[in-house]
C-alpha cells in the first residue's frame, strides 16, 4: 500500500506549503489513532480509512488523492477557474482544496444559467473516460420552454437527422418526454456546446430554465441543496457507466 510523508501528503490536500504543514505537526495539531504525531517527515499509510484515524487542526483528514465529487450546482455560478467570470463553482469548495495536488477538476461544463448535477474530480483517466464520446454517458436535463410544444420535436430529435446552425455533422438521437406543454425531460449522449439549449433554438423555442437531473443512472441526490456537495464512492461512480 502507498506510503507518503506526512509534510508531503498535507501539502499535497492542500493544508499549506511544507513549512506550514511542519509547523501544524511541531504544535502537535496532527494526530493519527488520537496520538500527536511529531515527525512530519513519518511516512503515512494511505489507507483508506485514514481520514477518520488521523485528525489535523481538531478536524478529520480531507479527503485523499483518488477524491470525486457531487454538487448541486446552483444558477449563475460558471465552471471556471478565472476569476473574472464572476461566481465560480470552485468557490464553493473549501478554499484550501484549491491547492490540492492532483488538483480538482468539474467533469465536463454547466453553463452559467443551468443547474444540476455537476461532477468533479482529480482523477485525470476517470474524467476522460467520462467525457469521452466513445462510452457515450447519457444526461438527462429538465426544461422549460418559452413555448408549448408544437408536437413534432420528440420524432425530430430522436432521429438522428436533426443539424444544428454552422455545424455538419448530424445529433446522435436523443430522447424527449413531454411533462407538459412546456416541461420536458431530454436524455442527450453527447456534449455539444449549449446542445439542448441549440436543439430547441433549432425548432424555434427558448429554454427559460435547464436542470440537469442524471449522468448515466447517477442521479443527483434528492437531499443536496443548491451549491452543496459530497464525495461520490466507487460504487455511485459505476453508475455512471452502468
Amino acid at each position: 500500500m502507498t506510503k507518503l510523508r506526512l509534510d508531503r501528503l498535507l501539502a499535497n490536500l492542500g493544508y499549506g506549503t511544507r513549512r506550514t504543514v511542519q509547523n501544524i505537526v511541531n504544535n502537535g495539531e496532527v494526530t493519527l489513532d488520537g496520538e500527536v504525531l511529531k515527525k512530519a517527515e513519518k511516512h503515512i499509510v494511505l489507507s483508506p480509512d485514514l481520514p477518520g484515524r488521523m485528525q489535523v487542526l481538531g478536524e478529520p483528514l480531507d479527503p485523499l488523492p483518488g477524491l470525486s465529487l457531487v454538487m448541486h450546482k446552483p444558477l449563475g455560478y460558471t465552471c471556471s477557474r478565472s476569476e473574472e467570470e464572476g461566481k465560480l463553482v470552485y468557490g464553493l469548495l473549501p478554499e484550501r482544496w484549491a491547492l490540492r495536488e492532483p488538483a480538482l477538476s468539474t467533469v465536463g461544463r454547466l453553463d452559467k444559467e443551468t443547474s444540476g448535477l455537476l461532477l468533479f474530480t482529480d482523477d485525470g483517466a476517470l474524467l476522460h473516460k467520462i467525457i469521452s464520446p466513445k462510452y457515450k454517458i447519457f444526461k438527462e436535463y429538465r426544461a422549460t420552454l418559452a413555448r408549448p410544444l408544437r408536437g413534432d420535436e420528440a420524432s425530430l430529435f430522436s432521429s438522428g437527422e436533426l443539424m444544428l446552425p454552422e455545424e455538419t455533422k448530424p445529433l446522435l438521437p436523443a430522447q424527449l418526454t413531454a411533462l407538459s406543454e412546456r416541461e420536458v425531460t431530454i436524455t442527450i449522449s453527447e456534449g455539444r456546446y449549449h446542445q439542448v439549449r441549440r436543439m430547441f433554438a433549432a425548432v424555434g423555442n427558448e429554454v427559460l430554465a435547464l436542470h440537469r437531473a442524471r449522468m448515466g443512472a447517477l442521479a443527483l441526490p434528492v437531499d443536496l441543496e443548491p451549491g452543496a456537495f459530497r464525495v461520490v464512492t466507487a460504487q455511485e461512480l459505476q453508475q455512471i457507466f452502468g
